[in-house]
């Protein structure tokens, strides 16, 4: 029986040794993950300074990025501008205008139809032009009938908007058909120049986070030189001696990205009474776009990997100049 019980108790140890190494490991990270939250605490102004300048390029960045959606937003509530004018030939009728109306609304090209016949197409010309007194002079309504037809998607694919423009104009009914192609080319070409903007700027000032923060590493180095000149002494790795440093580098990433989400936040608040009077005034419900919780996540990670990498490409070379005499 003691046998047994020693045999037991010889198993265990590994899956001990195994928990024991575990709970050390976590407990070292855990140590250097708030010790270097306390060292960036005992110099405030410094560490301020840093996060401040950090925050600000984060924060350009995310207001680049939040205009680009809003703008977004922006063509998608004027896309109702881009629709295509059918103007049917004079022998069409309401009814037969309206029958064709609902048979192009069918197609699967096509987002929406609305009809406008003459007599409704006088009544606005007359209310809207100011000449309503010399219209009343005419014997006969001059005016065709319409049909307004919203393509789908127009403002991604040129093509798709040539080729249903051209199965309209071969419809027999058709007299003519009118869009405005210079405001969607002009639209397009807007929104890739937007968007390529916001991905080179937002690439330059991440590469700014990564300097500035492996700056601040290399002089928070340079400060402790003694410190890790004793550790390398003492034969400890340069895997052990950087960890406390990324810590460090990534609390700066993390506080400067949340003081971002904070600045952009506050930039729209301030931002969203005008923009709501502006756009009441133009009979328009647009309303601000936020930055979203997964997006605030991934401002987070975004902010905080860059700055534990040029953490590490400084540690990374200026520990291999370091060598214990």
């Amino acid at each position: 029986m003691r046998r047994n019980r020693h045999k037991q108790i010889v198993r265990k140890r590994p899956q001990d040794k195994l928990k024991e190494k575990f709970h050390a490991y976590m407990l070292n990270h855990a140590h250097g993950l708030f010790s270097s939250l306390g060292r960036l605490s005992r110099t405030p102004f410094t560490s301020t300074m840093t996060v401040i300048v950090l925050a600000v390029a984060i924060a350009l960045a995310g207001c680049f990025y939040i205009v680009v959606a809003n703008i977004q937003q922006l063509t998608g509530n004027l896309r109702t501008s881009n629709q295509m004018s059918l103007f049917l030939k004079d022998h069409i009728n309401d009814v037969a205008g309206q029958k064709l109306a609902e048979q192009l609304a069918q197609n699967a090209n096509v987002d929406s139809i609305k009809f406008i016949g003459k007599k409704q197409a006088m009544d606005e010309f007359k209310a809207n032009s100011g000449f309503g007194d010399a219209l009343n002079a005419l014997d006969s309504n001059p005016l065709p009938n319409v049909i307004q037809v919203l393509p789908k998607d127009v403002l991604d694919s040129r093509e798709a908007l040539d080729n249903l423009m051209a199965e309209f104009k071969r419809m027999p009914e058709v007299e003519f058909v009118q869009v405005d192609m210079q405001w969607v080319e002009r639209l397009q070409a807007i929104m890739r120049i937007a968007s390529r903007g916001v991905t080179v700027v937002s690439v330059l000032l991440g590469f700014a986070v990564t300097f500035i923060t492996g700056n601040t590493i290399r002089l928070e180095l340079h400060n402790r030189k003694e410190e890790v000149f004793i550790s390398k002494l003492v034969g400890a790795t340069n895997a052990f001696i950087q960890r406390p440093f990324l810590y460090t580098g990534f609390w700066l990433g993390f506080i400067a990205g949340f003081s971002a989400w904070l600045i952009v936040t506050i930039m729209l608040l301030i931002l969203e009474s005008p923009v709501e009077q502006l756009s009441s005034l133009y009979n328009s419900s647009f309303e601000l776009l936020y930055l979203s919780f997964s997006e605030f996540i991934l401002m987070l990670m975004l902010s905080s990997g860059l700055a534990v990498l040029g953490s590490w490409a400084v540690l990374h070379y200026q520990l291999r100049l370091i060598k214990p005499e």
